[in-house]
């Protein structure tokens, strides 16, 4: 009997819907659960898009789009907003590949710029698609730890250590998934040398830039001159505009690597579908100030969160300054980030995702989810202060 390949035995579940999994079928038996894995908008995508789509549809907007790599108008309007809000100037026609979610955007640029046995450095604590991602196009994910106790800081010696002849990739992704770190200046200088030290393509994955706090600005690496020609961006409509389930994501970069990114696609998913692309050029050129009302939301819930998290006895938790997530640490404990989980989850039946399926193993995080109303997070919050003292 054919047995799959070696390669697909590497790549297990996702974590966070393994986590997701889980707390459902804990509700499904009668649990009062309080599910806080997922990265998903509490928000309803905001009515006008709805109606963009809906009015799309009436239209006879279901047939294949075409071109495979997205329509014109939508295009266009991701060209506008990259210039508008990043300060990059990219070409409608040839620099953008829009596609069905940002995973598989992330798929498409690994995909056409790694070889077999190339290296793609990747910082931890990292999103958990990462590294699966990298294997599945026959890279090898290198994992750079960081450290809460450094504010997850991106130190330039460090990332020269992880170098070897076989590195072609660096993924930054800021504000970050699980940590909310934000790049510095110090450290975006710290990436562009490396870069160019070493000819490393840049991914930047900046599916969080609209949800940054306390007015910190979220910089896309393609607009520093020096390196502008070797970043591909990854970005999509998911989490500023509550549009999780559209799947709807671009990738944005150098034509001649898209140009490569592109035959995959058209070889793939062929496009995405056209009612939500429609949708996509409503939420884009239309009015952003149900985004802001988002990040304000988001902003009032983090404050919250990270006081509390700092109020319970052996946790603490740094600034969180952008994205939706905690990442508190456990400080004096015995127990790995999965067995916190699974206290977690037993004693408190709150759920999260244990700070391992991020690439951190020196210490016991757990990330948890703040895209939650408020009764909900300070529910979750005192269940866990009441058993804390489990967690040494």
């Amino acid at each position: 009997m054919p047995k799959p390949t070696q390669l697909a035995q590497m790549i297990s579940k996702s974590p966070t819907i393994a986590m997701n999994d889980k707390a459902k079928q804990l509700a499904a038996e009668g649990h009062s659960v309080i599910g806080l894995a997922g990265g998903e908008p509490d928000f309803d995508t905001p009515p006008h898009i709805v109606e963009a789509a809906i009015n799309a549809m009436r239209a006879g907007e279901t047939r294949y789009a075409a071109p495979s790599k997205g329509i014109s108008p939508l295009l266009e309007a991701i060209a506008a907003k990259m210039e508008r809000d990043n300060k990059v100037r990219v070409d409608p026609t040839s620099d953008i590949i829009v596609t069905p979610g940002g995973k598989l955007a992330l798929f498409l640029a690994l995909k056409a710029m790694l070889d077999p046995g190339d290296e793609v450095l990747i910082p931890a604590p990292y999103w958990v698609s990462y590294p699966s991602i990298t294997q599945m196009v026959g890279g090898v994910p290198v994992t750079i730890e960081t450290s809460s106790d450094d504010n997850y800081r991106l130190r330039l010696e460090h990332l020269r250590e992880h170098i070897t002849p076989r590195s072609k990739a660096l993924i930054i992704n800021s504000p970050c998934n699980p940590t909310g770190h934000m790049l510095s200046s110090e450290e975006i200088e710290s990436v562009a040398t490396l870069a160019l030290e070493e000819d490393l393509y840049i991914i930047s994955d900046e599916i969080y830039e609209k949800l940054n706090f306390d007015g910190r600005p979220a910089v896309s690496l393609a607009s520093i001159p020096d390196i502008a020609d070797r970043v591909i961006i990854i970005n999509g409509m998911s989490k500023a505009y509550a549009m999780t389930g559209w799947r709807l994501g671009w990738l944005a970069g150098p034509t001649e690597l898209i140009g490569v990114a592109g035959k995959f696609n058209s070889q793939t998913a062929t496009s995405a579908a056209t009612f939500t692309q429609l949708a996509a050029v409503a939420a884009l050129n239309g009015p952003q100030d149900c985004v802001e009302m988002m990040r304000q939301s988001y902003q009032e819930r983090r404050d919250f969160i990270v006081d509390a998290f700092n109020s319970i006895p052996n946790m603490s938790h740094p600034e969180i300054e952008g994205a939706f997530y905690a990442f508190p640490k456990v400080d004096e404990t015995s127990k790995t980030s999965e067995e916190v989980a699974n206290t977690i989850l037993d004693e408190a039946v709150v759920v999260g995702v244990p700070g391992s399926a991020f690439g951190i193993t020196k210490d016991a995080h757990i990330r948890f989810s703040f895209a939650e109303d408020m009764n909900k997070l300070s529910e979750a919050v005192d269940r866990i202060r009441a058993m804390a003292h489990m967690l040494a």
